[in-house]
């Protein structure tokens, strides 16, 4: 069951303000708890201060439902200190969870808390001092995961890949490693902390890396830091959400959501190799850009996985293009697309472009050494081929100009990451021949080996292995789509591969070229040439989201 959850930023001893306006919010809400993030007590130096210090401990000031609180950057009054220690809370409603803490509440939420600053040398031992070691923060990853994670710090690295803007006339808060740590071990659905500049800031959820022990979650993160209390300032020091611990991780991500900004924080950005300008955000290009080759001198290593413009890890991944995730693979639209979302119309009103991309960093499907992990991932790629045929089948089939389908893959051991391009065709072409005849036309023009049938089984149907194809090569699928009157969109497809070896040199366009000339699209043989604005892509994103959402087999319960 969801709970409704408030959150405040620094009270900083303004108790009766801060616990009368909750009390108003809570009759209307009916929030299940609250939580302080930041300093509850401050400085709580003054004659008025200790005042409320004092009317909060005697009931004079009533906390109207279950709150808790860590540290912020201030030590905790003594009397405040004797109240916990005699009574286990500072008084009715109101919980101290702990420099360094973990709490499970009553509505199943858990709360990871770590309170306080980093310090070199601290006493992890003293619960109530504003300051932990790492140590801390590596004993709570032992909690495994955490609805809520609630520090006073922020962790390092939680800007990049953002958009929100920052406020120029601040310093920026400190940031530590070990916190970001910390969120990438647990991937708590909230992160919370507070600033003492007045200021607030909600980045942009981001999204982690499925993980072997639960290949399923995509756990979102959300992260944000409360202004402090002020009867003056119009920045939110009041944040509300609902959260249903139970709910299983979004199985598409937020429009804007980016990936985790902490998989590179470590690293020093270096600008990726030369091949960077041929392998672009989900470009509908193949690896490297011969064309492009820079005079002699020593290779760069290919991008790892933090900077491969596929890899989910890349801060910079071009989240609004992703349509799909799965659990060995996923799904995009093409970055400057062959066809145009006019192309296909009425049947279509997207270009239907797509890639189909690994979760692995490997270079061909083949080089994935777990047997087991190869098939999986070749078997979810044709899961998505076929979710894609029989959707076009379903839009198309009984229109004038039915579709079938293109895919294509540029298998080499010294790419960078292997990936599927489908591309819709009107069924005709397909029905006569003449997308077969066109690559084999075009590749006996350009002296390329002739097309044969694949060696490790021709289809998803054939008792071989097609994820252990050997070899360099070039694979393609031409599926014709069934009679109108079908239903099951399995049609009839040829594959054909085209081995590739040092004897010549492959052009890596190779697919796009024979497909923009055979369809007349030969302006937009270059993707480059073509690509369009985000607000363009994004439409594009989200009326394919439309159309397929009835065949996406990730989103089925």
């Amino acid at each position: 069951m969801a709970s409704k959850i408030i959150v405040i930023g620094n009270v900083n001893c303004e108790l009766q303000d801060v616990f009368t306006k909750l009390a108003k919010l809570h009759v209307k809400q009916s929030f299940s708890f609250a939580i302080i993030a930041g300093d509850l007590f401050g400085e709580c130096s003054t004659e008025q201060e200790l005042k409320q210090m004092t009317d909060l401990l005697s009931g004079h000031i009533a906390v109207p439902l279950p709150t808790y609180f860590t540290l912020g950057s201030k030590p905790l009054p003594a009397r405040v200190i004797e109240q916990i220690e005699a009574n286990d809370e500072v008084c009715p409603n109101l919980y101290f969870l702990g420099k360094r803490g973990t709490l499970k509440t009553s509505e199943g939420i858990r709360i990871v808390a770590l309170g306080g600053n980093l310090e070199d040398a601290t006493d992890s031992k003293d619960k109530y001092h504003p300051g932990y070691a790492e140590s801390d923060a590596r004993t709570l990853i032992g909690a495994h995961h955490a609805d809520i994670l609630l520090t006073h710090q922020w962790p390092k690295g939680i800007r990049a890949g953002s958009k929100v803007p920052f406020p120029e006339e601040v310093a920026p808060p400190q940031e530590t490693q070990c916190i970001a740590d910390l969120v990438s071990a647990l991937k708590p659905r909230y992160h919370l902390s507070s600033t003492h500049d007045g200021f607030f800031y909600e980045r942009e959820p981001f999204f982690h890396l499925p993980t072997e022990d639960s290949p399923d979650a995509k756990p979102l993160t959300r992260f944000i830091s409360l202004a402090p209390y002020s009867k003056t300032s119009k920045q939110k020091w009041m944040y509300a959400f609902t959260l249903n611990p139970k709910a299983a991780p979004a199985l598409t991500i937020p429009v804007g959501a980016t990936a985790s900004p902490f998989s590179i924080t470590a690293m020093k950005r270096k600008p990726l190799p030369d091949q960077n300008s041929s392998f672009s955000r989900f470009a509908p290009t193949d690896h490297h850009d011969h064309h492009q080759r820079p005079r002699k001198r020593a290779r760069a290593p290919p991008p790892g996985p933090e900077q491969c413009f596929f890899c989910l890890s890349n801060p910079n991944i071009a989240t609004h293009l992703i349509t799909s995730i799965g659990t060995e693979a996923y799904l995009t639209t093409a970055k400057g697309p062959l066809p145009t979302s006019k192309t296909f119309s009425p049947s279509l009103n997207f270009p239907g472009h797509m890639l189909i991309i690994p979760f692995s960093h490997t270079p061909t499907l083949n080089s994935i050494t777990d047997t087991a992990s190869r098939k999986e991932t070749y078997a979810e790629m044709n899961k998505y081929r076929s979710a894609l045929h029989t959707m076009l089948h379903a839009r198309s089939g009984s229109s004038a100009t039915p579709l079938g389908a293109v895919t294509w893959e540029v298998s080499r051991s010294s790419g960078i990451h292997t990936h599927w391009q489908f591309l819709p065709v009107p069924a005709d072409l397909v029905t006569r021949g003449l997308v077969e005849a066109a690559f084999k036309v075009e590749a006996e023009n350009l002296k390329y080996p002739k097309f044969e049938r694949p060696t490790a089984g021709a289809d998803e149907q054939s008792e071989s292995d097609p994820s252990a194809e050997p070899g360099d090569f070039f694979r393609l699928w031409i599926w014709g789509p069934p009679p109108a009157d079908s239903t099951e969109g399995k049609g009839s497809e040829k594959t054909l591969l085209l081995q590739l070896t040092d004897d010549f040199r492959f052009d890596l366009q190779f697919g796009r070229r024979v497909m923009a000339k055979l369809m007349g699209l030969e302006k937009r043989i270059n993707w480059k040439d073509d690509v369009q604005s985000q607000a363009e892509e994004e439409s594009d994103a989200a009326a394919f989201k439309e159309a397929f959402k009835e065949f996406d087999f990730t989103l089925e319960e």
